[in-house]
């Protein structure tokens, strides 16, 4: 046995108890197909007699990469504990085959969603942004923590949803840690991720810190915004966020905002919004708002928008009065 194997034994499962949840990695399990595998649901039967919804994300061998990721993944969902985080509930590793078990969440990732205003609100949308804002804030930097994580690849389709719409960070497999009183400094590294999302600065450098997730949350930001996904935008996978960059500087933001969600949009909270996507998406690191600053913007967006609904809602309701009112009387 591996001293990583050891270390991690509590949340090792038996391949026969993971076959047996996704119905042997049968096709209609399947969730999504990513980078490094195949995702499946599924129901596992824990020690304790509880049927539990899953998500089994199963390592494809032919990635050599792979095993660093998993192990990467392992530590540090094992390590982080919030509320907007994805829980794990173990992993197996053995007969090759290398497979992380979270929590299944309900409503599936949020760039399923980007497109539908109906589904998804702009009132929702706002919970959500926060909701990971603060994830990032949380493994950014926890007092008490001796150790900082940088996400490095935060895109919609890393962003979950649960039966609540609540919404959970997940995705680690490329993140790196550096100790706690270090946190501000840059980590020199290759550069990874998803084109797109991918901090341009991080890209041209090959040094990364935590102002580069703000950059990704800052593609995120945009993506909910418009109700478009960067990569669909352009065959130039940076096209996007020049796109929202040059629309928001000369004034016509409106152009690309999804015309559904405008309509449910007050003002303040939508301009809270864009001011803060577009200051994440700064060229330079350093005019980028900390995760703390960006938290903050994003509440205060959350705090406009429900003040608006909460004006119109008498007058909502009154309308809806005169129109049973007429229909009656007609």
């Amino acid at each position: 046995m591996s001293s990583f194997d050891s270390m991690f034994d509590y949340l090792k499962l038996s391949l026969i108890d993971v076959q047996n949840a996704t119905n042997h990695f049968a096709d209609e399990n399947i969730v999504r197909r990513d980078g490094f595998g195949y995702e499946y649901k599924g129901q596992l039967l824990l020690s304790s007699g509880q049927l539990i919804d899953i998500l089994a994300r199963r390592l494809d061998d032919i990635y050599e990469q792979g095993i660093k990721e998993f192990q990467t993944e392992i530590m540090m969902l094992a390590s982080l504990k919030h509320q907007n985080v994805v829980s794990i509930v173990g992993f197996c590793n053995e007969d090759k085959e290398k497979i992380i078990i979270n929590k299944y969440e309900a409503r599936g990732s949020l760039d399923q969603y980007l497109s539908d205003p109906v589904t998804l609100t702009w009132t929702q949308r706002l919970h959500i942004c926060l909701g990971i804002a603060r994830a990032l804030s949380y493994i950014h930097y926890d007092q008490g923590r001796t150790f900082s994580v940088i996400h490095r690849d935060i895109k919609s389709s890393k962003i979950v949803l649960d039966d609540k719409w609540e919404a959970k960070l997940s995705g680690f497999e490329l993140s790196t840690m550096q100790p706690a009183a270090r946190r501000h400094g840059l980590v020199l590294d290759l550069p990874c991720g998803t084109p797109g999302y991918v901090d341009l600065a991080y890209a041209e450098s090959a040094t990364v810190n935590h102002k580069s997730d703000v950059y990704s949350l800052g593609v995120v930001l945009f993506e909910v915004l418009t109700g478009r996904k960067a990569h669909s935008f352009s065959d130039d996978k940076s096209l996007f966020a020049k796109t929202a960059k040059s629309h928001y500087e000369n004034g016509n933001l409106d152009d690309i905002i999804h015309p559904d969600l405008q309509k449910q949009m007050d003002q303040g909270s939508l301009k809270n919004f864009s001011d803060a996507a577009y200051c994440c998406l700064k060229d330079q690191r350093s005019q980028r708002p900390n995760i703390d600053q960006l938290v903050f913007a994003l509440d205060q967006a959350l705090k406009l928008q429900l003040a608006h609904e909460a004006s119109v809602r008498p007058f909502l309701s009154l309308f809806s009065l005169f129109v049973v009112i007429t229909y009656i009387y007609l």
